[in-house]
């Protein structure tokens, strides 16, 4: 069959699906991009804190560990759209660029709208046909090649069809998880779904007097028997509910993932940046040489003033004793608190509270160098559908342009 009514129909205008439909249509192809929400991108706009981090300020290499063990997946995409041809194409869509301490990448304006108007004006231009508020209920192979595509207000016919239709996380943005649906319909393995970058939920109460403190720089590893599963460094903050921030949300997949998160430890390192012989001399020598001030006063010196306090509750100490006569003891408990303090893990926020969905459709059956199905052919799969998820900082909107521009490509 060659009269089909589309060359590429596209499910799902999010950051993967609109950089397909840009790339496909550029190519000279008819695409018909479909979105069931009432607009495109709405995942982009609240990216960020509406800021949307485009990417990270690395190499190919630099987005593939973020990933992990799937990260090797991402190497054909990277090489067709990496990180800098990603800054590149928006700056030439006149998105102007930043690049903030951390690594992450930002427009200057800080207006994520930005983002996603750039995206569709290279939309219009390229050709395409979006239409919003008409989600795919169906995706039917045909006899002679080709699919049919069901919405509520037609079906249509086309040649190739990809799936951007996203994961499950932020479910208020459309993404509910129907494209594991398709996916699964013909033939492919879901990897099991759950939260990831998900705030951690603490079981110990006295974290919730802390909420709204930032500390800017901390180790946190999960552990289980002793065993660390995930370990990351970077700024947390307390919240009623336990920790958030880009440290606790980057190790949460092991948290949301296992069978039971209340036999998970969370242990912290409160200042990664000083050897725990240091911080033992500094607390020696202060206790020795300042000690008429209270210990809370000397730890302030490291850490903010409420947080000093709660440690010494938890150590047994009176929150206004003074730094003299701290027993050697007492010292090395109190080091092992700041380098080692252990939190028992209560699970992690759901998919409402998710910025990405950890699982999805196995990479082991499509094809890294095209992102076609290995389960069916002309059935294309790019984006957070596929059982990829990296850590926080731009990663993750890495990996989604540079998949879906690869699809785009081969549609």
């Amino acid at each position: 069959m060659t009269g089909w009514d589309w060359d590429a129909v596209i499910l799902g205008a999010g950051a993967a699906g609109l950089m397909a439909a840009i790339h496909a249509a550029e190519r000279g192809r008819r695409v018909l991009l479909l979105e069931k929400g009432r607009k495109p991108g709405v995942k982009i706009l609240m990216s960020g804190g509406t800021r949307c981090n485009i990417t990270h300020d690395c190499d190919a290499r630099g987005i593939v560990a973020a990933f992990g063990p799937n990260g090797k997946f991402l190497h054909s995409a990277l090489a067709a759209l990496g990180p800098r041809e990603t800054v590149a194409f928006f700056e030439a869509e006149g998105v102007a660029t930043k690049v903030e301490e951390t690594g992450k990448v930002f427009p200057v304006s800080n207006r994520a709208v930005d983002v996603l108007d750039a995206l569709l004006r290279r939309l219009r231009r390229s050709g395409a046909t979006l239409a919003t508020t008409e989600p795919a209920t169906g995706v039917t192979p045909l006899p002679d090649g080709g699919f049919r595509v069901a919405t509520p207000a037609r079906a249509v016919t086309a040649e190739r069809v990809l799936v951007t239709t996203g994961g499950k996380s932020y479910p208020g943005c459309g993404t509910t998880g129907d494209g594991y649906g398709f996916a699964a319909e013909f033939g492919h393995t879901i990897v099991r779904t759950r939260p990831a970058l998900v705030p951690l939920r603490v079981g110990a109460p006295w974290v919730a007097d802390l909420r709204g403190i930032t500390l800017p720089d901390v180790g946190l590893k999960v552990t289980e028997d002793g065993k660390a599963l995930s370990a990351r460094r970077g700024a947390m903050l307390f919240a009623h509910f336990g920790l958030t921030g880009p440290a606790p949300l980057d190790v949460s997949r092991a948290v949301s993932g296992h069978p039971s998160p209340t036999s998970l430890t969370l242990e912290a390192d409160l200042l990664p940046g000083e050897p725990e012989q240091r911080f033992d001399a500094f607390l020696q020598h202060e206790s020795l040489a300042s000690g008429k001030k209270q210990l809370a006063v000397v730890l302030a010196d490291k850490l903010p003033r409420r947080v000093c306090d709660q440690l010494l509750t938890l150590h047994g100490h009176a929150p206004d004793r003074r730094a003299a006569g701290l027993s050697k003891p007492d010292r090395l408990k109190l080091v092992a608190g700041v380098k080692r303090l252990q939190l028992p893990l209560a699970g992690a926020l759901g998919f409402e509270k998710a910025e990405v969905t950890a699982g999805g459709v196995s990479l082991d059956e499509v094809d890294s160098r095209t992102m076609q199905s290995k389960r069916q052919p002309g059935l294309y799969l790019a984006g957070e559908v596929l059982d990829l998820d990296g850590w926080i900082g731009g990663y993750n909107f890495q990996s989604a342009w540079s998949t879906g521009w690869l699809a785009g490509r081969n549609l």
